[in-house]
């Protein structure tokens, strides 16, 4: 990488994001300019500090900076972890002058987000990614949020990074199975948005399933596509900020998934959760008449030849789930709310709402 400032991408975002291999060795310029600050909290998680976050931790002033940590996983993602994390940060001695360096995935972004969207009521954050579906999902758009035993996601705010840092070479590090979770975004933002970007996904799909990072021309690829998924969330971010209208297109799948994960207690992959449900949730767009016939095969194959799931799992309960997706942030009046597609790249508009109410008999028959 060249001495030069980093570019970040062209997107109507009000902060920038960099994507571009080895980038992650120069958060420490990126985040003096967009947030300068006299001190530096890093949180992680345990497994991401080991790989990347201390040497994250290492580009800023050792005497104001901190590494603050958490154990790995979906269930830390509590209320309780946020209360310890803010107490942490008092202890340590952050003030307003405090800039929030999220290093991880989706758990750490969302976690990490909505310390810093509360703490003194609100710090600059820099978001550094470290999954794939945290790069083409959760590190764009301010939502920040942490579970309940209700449902997921059900508190939080909308608050913006300073700046988001994506570097595909730590995609190196992840586990093959995570790696595949991630491609599940990459299939929803084609579904919802972009039908050649759904097809340039399915053709790097079966070398990622087969090979994971040391597929072909990986690098170069994946970075690709990652810039691909960040412009499509950007574009819907850029017109719809808080979630009422447009957006909702972005929760494709994720009305069915989110119940999944509550059922099985978040012991599934977030991308896994999401290929099932955004198979059984085009099923219900055709059940009810939006969806062309052969929309929910077509998404079933792209996420089997990634590796994903395409079937809930065996012996969950249909009751159950159904009962889960009540407690979605979605749910008006009573009723779940689905974003539906009507086909690869058209989503039903709904008269401007981008959701319909979906009775429960529906969706156990299309389940």
């Amino acid at each position: 990488m060249s001495d030069a400032h980093p570019e970040p991408l062209q997107l109507p975002l009000p902060y920038p994001v960099y994507c571009r291999a080895g980038v992650r060795q120069r958060i420490g310029e990126i985040a003096q300019l967009a947030a300068p600050s006299h001190r530096v909290a890093v949180i992680s998680d345990t497994t991401v500090a080991r790989l990347h976050a201390d040497a994250i931790t290492a580009q800023f002033p050792a005497d104001r900076t901190h590494l603050f940590t958490i154990p790995p996983g979906e269930q830390e993602k509590t209320r309780a972890r946020w209360a310890e994390l803010t107490d942490a940060l008092l202890e340590w001695g952050a003030g307003r002058d405090t800039t929030v360096v999220a290093v991880g995935g989706g758990v750490i972004g969302d976690l990490a987000g909505f310390v810093a969207s509360t703490f003194m009521r609100g710090l600059p954050v820099v978001q550094v990614p470290t999954t794939l579906l945290a790069m083409v999902d959760a590190s764009v758009g301010g939502k920040t949020a942490v579970d309940t035993p209700f449902g997921k996601n059900l508190v939080g705010a909308f608050h913006n990074p300073s700046a988001v840092v994506i570097d595909p070479e730590v995609l190196v590090t992840l586990p093959d199975d995570v790696l595949r979770s991630g491609m599940a975004e990459m299939i929803k933002h084609g579904v919802i948005a972009d039908a050649p970007y759904f097809d340039a996904v399915l053709q790097f799909a079966d070398a990622v399933r087969d090979r994971g990072a040391s597929a072909p021309n990986f690098a170069a690829t994946i970075t690709t596509l990652i810039t691909g998924s960040v412009r499509i969330k950007a574009d819907v971010v850029a017109e719809d900020t808080r979630e009422g209208g447009l957006r909702q297109i972005l929760n494709f799948g994720h009305t069915i998934a989110h119940a999944v994960e509550r059922v099985l207690n978040f012991e599934l992959l977030h991308g896994d959760a999401v290929a099932m449900g955004m198979v059984a949730e085009a099923r219900i767009a055709e059940s009810i008449g939006l969806a062309r016939e052969g929309l929910s095969l077509a998404i079933a194959d792209a996420v089997t030849r990634a590796g994903l799931p395409s079937r809930l799992p065996t012996g969950i309960s249909l009751d159950d789930i159904v009962a889960a997706t009540h407690g979605d942030k979605k749910a008006r009046g009573g009723a779940a709310r689905y974003s539906l597609p009507r086909g690869i790249g058209e989503m039903e508009a709904a008269e401007g709402k981008w959701s319909v109410a979906v009775s429960d008999d529906a969706v156990k028959s299309a389940l």
